[in-house]
């Protein structure tokens, strides 16, 4: 069987996210964009469909052994090495014209992310981790460089982005959220993908949420871990799959848990 480095392996994910730059960035604001519902209520537009193609294709040709998880088409193959695949994180944003949305790519093995890509072409950004390989950003035409998350070590200094209060209500975490809310210096609901790469470029300190899924994170992980910081659920499980995370620079996160810890009955 034919083995890759992770090297490789970012490198691909790097082609199939510039691919579907041009796929998603074409439809972004058009006046004929299609929008359904899903079964779970969320929204989906046909860019959404057609950038998980366009993935999955590029995938099966060059890595035809792994296997692949997508928000729109579910798991396909089986294996120790997984794609992971968001192709609009943020698709409400995408479908009202507002430009915090992006492509998220990765590769786990084992259940563990190991590259992660993030592209957002309305922004006008790329951010990449792979385990080993560090973490970096990169603007339009501009040259890579290397992301490292902040050295605020109180959370009496620290910037909190929650993504929704919604959510964590639905968790019956709202009061811990807001008593978090109390003690940061700022906080704000950014939402979505941005907020983990503002966290890995060191503008956040701590960023948490719940109702999530693997390929709402997966690419995300690596990034946020090769700049410096800590990735785990906000109850502290490590990973991907426990369907919320915490985000922090590392030095706040053992501070974080403790705080937004559900309180007792």
């Amino acid at each position: 069987m034919t083995s890759f480095s992770v090297a490789d392996d970012l490198a691909l994910a790097l082609a199939l996210a510039a691919d579907a730059d041009h796929i998603s960035l074409d439809r972004f604001r058009s006046l004929d964009l299609v929008v359904t519902t899903k079964p779970d209520r969320t929204p989906v537009t046909d860019a959404d469909q057609a950038v998980e193609r366009s993935i999955r294709s590029g995938i099966e040709a060059a890595r035809p052994d792994d296997s692949i998880l997508g928000e729109e088409y579910g798991t396909q193959g089986s294996g120790s090495r997984q794609w992971i695949i968001d192709p609009i994180d943020g698709t409400a944003n995408f479908l009202r014209g507002v430009p915090i949305w992006g492509t998220l790519i990765a590769l786990a093995v084992d259940g563990v992310p190991v590259v992660g890509v993030v592209s957002s072409p309305a922004l006008h950004k790329r951010w990449w981790g792979a385990r080993g390989h560090g973490a970096w950003g990169q603007e339009s035409g501009g040259e890579p460089r290397a992301l490292r998350v902040s050295s605020v070590a109180g959370v009496a200094d620290a910037s909190f982005s929650y993504n929704s209060m919604t959510g964590w209500d639905e968790e019956g975490r709202l009061d811990e959220l807001i008593a978090l809310n109390r003690r940061v210096w700022r906080s704000r609901a950014i939402g979505d993908m941005w907020s983990y790469m503002l966290l890995a470029e060191g503008s956040l300190d701590i960023v948490g949420e719940f109702d999530l899924k693997p390929y709402d994170m997966a690419a995300l992980a690596p990034i946020v871990e090769e700049a410096g910081g800590r990735f785990t659920s906000v109850d502290g499980e490590p990973g991907i799959w426990s369907g919320s995370a915490l985000a922090t620079n590392g030095l706040l996160h053992d501070e974080a848990l403790a705080a937004l810890r559900k309180s007792a009955l």
